[in-house]
């Protein structure tokens, strides 16, 4: 079944933008955003539910880019993986996959050494701590405590910027408890998990793993304290190995090891993954191990697939999916920090662009913290819809706008609340043609919270992780516009309307196509009022 090739929908995505009453420490109630009030006034909205359950994360568990994104594109909510593996750990499951016993199984026939390698911070985003310890107790179980080293990642993005320290300091006391591990590097998650093909930051984090390269340190504690006084924090954390009596690294990757990746996320694991276990496949000068044995905790690629203690899912129907057997063409856009999240995840973790799926990568820009460039691309991406919408080529169009996420992670207040105002610039450009044309309906909302909460409003404490709030959606179009009165709009901000995962299910709804059995989430158009509206627009 196909549908009218006059009709077209835009999906903006703003990353890291929820909605929060509380006005301290707010970057989005401090930005002056006149397009946004246009929208308030004149156009139904409501608020999504992102975070925990409604997401398939833990209870009270704020939502992240990778599950955001997900949940939207597939229109259902599934099991994410800190669930999953907290499930498997308390089942058992955890002790008897098959690659963790391989990676055990292969220390001992070789008489070498278990590298557990991955970020450590209390966000839970990328990895979680209990995961940690788990493989630490089936090391311990296999007796292999002795021949187990770590090499952590520090935070500082979706942990406070120096909680470090405390962190390594507590996984210390556990190892000294437990007999069981050492820690061997530590460095900074700039280096160690960049996804934007800065190879010479994944190079920087390979040379202290593989060579023992990196500023040298006996102390992973002081090491850390002394970085915050000379301005560092734990993201930025240059890559450090710890030294022995004897003047040489404790230990570095050589042959015949087992490495453990533990990260779950994918996307920020797979540019060190690979100059590990794939070295033909990075642009710089690597080693080629000899009998190594290499675990990634998910999926990081498809490259990885054999090697994945838990791969994905196999999702069915999802939006992108559905719209290209109905020959709707799509573009997909985003900058590099978030152009796997409009692709990879939002298309249900498949990586091959379906049928009539275009897509456009504009360059994050280079920075060593994006607070210096708070407007990031979102000028550029601007540019690039209106000109594809001039076009006239696709039909669906998903965007993703990333600087009020990125921005809000490094903390600075100021700074977040230019990418607001840059995203409302950036929105109003798109608004003029959405609203001169009766065919086109824009669909605004966000993956979860960020800039809403930047202060904490008790302690005034800096806050970089993200938050549990509820996101915006916005559904325009030339007929639904009307005055929304000032208890309305309240109203809409404090009761949610439904969730993520009724985003695809909408989408298909504007486009008047059957929503498929696999995706449990529903239209949002009765519960915005719209339903007749746009029925009869249709006619």
């Amino acid at each position: 079944m196909g549908t009218s090739n006059k009709k077209r929908v835009i999906l903006i995505v703003i990353d890291g933008f929820g909605v929060s009453l509380t006005e301290q420490g707010n970057a989005i109630s401090s930005a002056r955003t006149p397009t946004f009030d246009f929208l308030e006034e004149h156009f139904p909205f409501g608020v999504l539910k992102a975070s925990g359950i409604s997401v398939g994360l833990s209870w009270h568990e704020a939502g992240n880019s990778e599950v955001g994104h997900m949940t939207m594109g597939i229109g259902r909510i599934t099991y994410q993986y800190l669930p999953r593996i907290i499930n498997a750990i308390r089942d058992g499951s955890f002790f008897t996959n098959p690659q963790f016993v391989r990676a055990v199984d292969h220390v001992k026939k070789n008489n070498s050494t278990l590298h557990l390698v991955g970020l450590l911070g209390t966000g839970a985003v990328h990895s979680y701590i209990d995961h940690l310890y788990a493989l630490l107790d089936l090391a311990r179980k296999k007796e292999i405590s002795d021949k187990v080293v770590l090499h952590i990642f520090t935070d500082g993005k979706d942990s406070l910027p120096d909680d470090g320290a405390k962190l390594v300091s507590a996984l210390q006391e556990r190892l000294t408890e437990t007999k069981t591990g050492i820690i061997a590097s530590i460095t900074g998650r700039f280096y160690a998990m960049d996804r934007d093909f800065n190879w010479d930051r994944t190079e920087a984090a390979y040379r202290a793993l593989v060579e023992g390269k990196g500023e040298q340190l006996d102390n992973p504690v002081k090491y850390l304290e002394t970085s915050y006084a000379k301005g560092f924090e734990d993201h930025s954390i240059k890559p450090g190995v710890v030294y022995g009596k004897d003047n040489k690294p404790v230990a570095l990757i050589k042959d015949g090891d087992s490495v453990i990746f533990f990260n779950y996320r994918e996307d920020r694991e797979r540019q060190l993954g690979k100059a590990i276990a794939l070295p033909d496949l990075v642009p710089f000068k690597t080693t080629k191990f000899k009998n190594l044995c290499f675990v990634s905790m998910t999926q990081y690629e498809d490259v990885f697939k054999d090697i994945a203690a838990f791969p994905p899912p196999v999702i069915a129907n999802c939006l992108s999916e559905v719209l290209s057997a109905n020959g709707v063409a799509q573009l997909h856009l985003a900058e590099t920090e978030k152009y796997a999240h409009v692709t990879y995840f939002f298309n249900g973790t498949i990586e091959k662009p379906f049928t009539g799926e275009d897509r456009i990568l504009v360059p994050s820009p280079e920075a060593v913290s994006y607070h210096e460039v708070p407007e990031m691309s979102t000028p550029e991406i601007a540019n690039k819809l209106f000109h594809a919408l001039e076009e006239g080529k696709y039909q669906f169009l998903l965007v993703n706008l990333a600087n009020c996420d990125m921005v809000g992670h490094t903390g600075d207040f100021e700074a977040t609340i230019k990418a607001v105002e840059s995203v409302d610039e950036a929105i109003k450009k798109i608004l003029d043609v959405v609203l001169a044309d009766e065919y086109t309906t824009l669909i605004i909302t966000a993956d979860h919270g960020k800039a809403e909460r930047m202060i904490d409003p008790h302690s005034g404490e800096r806050l970089t992780e993200h938050s549990t709030n509820d996101v915006p959606v916005f559904v325009v179009n030339k007929a639904y516009e009307r005055e929304v009165a000032d208890v309305e709009r309240f109203r809409a901000k404090r009761e949610s309307i439904g969730l993520l995962s009724d985003i695809a299910p909408t989408v298909l709804d504007l486009f008047g196509i059957t929503i498929p059995k696999e995706m449990t989430g529903r239209s949002l158009l009765e519960d915005l009022g719209l339903q007749n509206v746009w029925r009869k627009t249709q006619e």
